[in-house]
């Protein structure tokens, strides 16, 4: 394992998990949190789905939010340098 890698036990849809990466325990918490609740709130629309499905369309959302996020970002970047030129 990579030097500062941690290890972080994750109980995701019914289902235990071990995942390694650089955040802290807590924001890995709450990342393990918002994706049981986006799975539930994806089951509960669409009852019948799979969990395979279900994982599925979480990971397209969380892409096309991270997509829009890294946009937003870009532009703010732009806006900030444009009034760092400017002063």
């Amino acid at each position: 394992m990579a030097e500062g890698k941690k290890r972080f036990k994750a109980h995701i849809n019914g289902k235990n998990y071990v995942i390694v990466g650089d955040s802290t325990p807590e924001h890995m918490k709450a990342v393990v949190d918002v994706v049981n609740q986006q799975l539930a709130e994806i089951k509960e629309m669409l009852p019948t789905i799979s969990d395979e499905k279900a994982a599925i369309l979480l990971a397209v959302n969380a892409v096309s939010d991270q997509i829009y996020k890294a946009a937003e970002l870009k532009r703010i970047e732009q806006i900030n340098e444009h009034y760092n030129r400017t002063e």
